[in-house]
């Protein structure tokens, strides 16, 4: 959608009334199946509700509602009941470097419940998003649409920062926690040792453990291998790659090894998990 309209930016208004014209639409029917996109996504429910599936999860977006969907989420659209709904999708090219950093620190990202003064705020901006789509022939059509699509998205990065912990008020383990895990959303493919990691950020391995384990619960060791694993089964979910395939994407040359961690971390094998799914 993006390349049909050569902006870097989409925008689009829809209702459950009109789905019937949607649906005979290539793009529309695509969003129906499990897939992944190379924009930001996001999503203000206006009316009614929507239920979307992110990474083996449904979601129920109600009215004054929105959310965020990652590049690398396979995702697909379930249910329409009743809905008014805007969807915006924005390249890295059309976001600033503060809100791309900004957008790698929410994850994953949950519906956010917005606040009447501010879901008016978000609502006039997409209104001004989509008049401005209809503007071709303005002098500075690409800039001004552009531009405002992602003031729209800085809107909900905002809303999305309201719910998380101001930078200055975060402990020391809980500073090294969101770096590891930053590190790790970039370099899970190359890097699969805490130790790396630990390298990384001019720490040891211990006490990058103890920072992890002490925020999260878990060892450094167990995102390393959730995260992997969550690539895998996003693999296994949307795409025809065989499991062999998938392990040698993810890094891994020996295959046996891949398939036994796959299945101590997801608690059934790759085939099976496959198969579950696509039932």
């Amino acid at each position: 959608m993006i390349t049909e309209f050569g902006t870097g930016v989409f925008i689009r208004k829809m209702a459950s009334k009109d789905f019937h014209l949607y649906e005979q639409m290539e793009q529309f029917t695509s969003i129906k199946e499990s897939h992944r996109d190379e924009y930001h996504l996001f999503f203000l429910q206006e009316k009614g509700t929507t239920t979307i599936e992110i990474d083996f999860k449904q979601h129920i977006i109600k009215s004054s509602s929105a959310i965020f969907v990652h590049q690398n989420q396979v995702h697909r659209f379930m249910e329409f009941k009743n809905a008014t709904v805007s969807i915006w999708a924005i390249s890295n090219e059309s976001l600033n470097s503060e809100y791309l950093k900004l957008l790698e620190d929410i994850t994953p990202a949950k519906p956010l419940t917005l606040q009447k003064e501010t879901y008016s705020l978000i609502s006039e901006a997409v209104s001004l998003c989509l008049k401005l789509s209809e503007r071709k022939n303005e002098k500075l059509y690409h800039s001004l649409f552009v531009g405002s699509c992602a003031t729209l998205t800085g809107l909900v990065i905002s809303q999305y920062l309201v719910q998380s912990k101001p930078t200055d008020k975060l402990s020391r383990f809980e500073i090294v926690t969101k770096a590891f895990k930053r590190l790790l959303e970039r370099n899970f493919v190359t890097a699969k040792s805490p130790t790396e990691y630990a390298q990384q950020l001019n720490i040891s391995s211990p006490y990058l453990n103890e920072c992890v384990k002490n925020i999260t619960g878990y060892s450094v060791s167990h995102h390393i291998q959730q995260r992997v694993i969550l690539e895998a089964k996003r693999l296994l979910y949307y795409s025809e790659k065989s499991v062999k395939e998938i392990a040698t994407e993810l890094g891994y040359d020996d295959y046996p090894y891949f398939s036994r961690l796959f299945t101590k971390v997801a608690g059934m094998s790759a085939l099976e998990f496959r198969k579950k799914n696509l039932d």
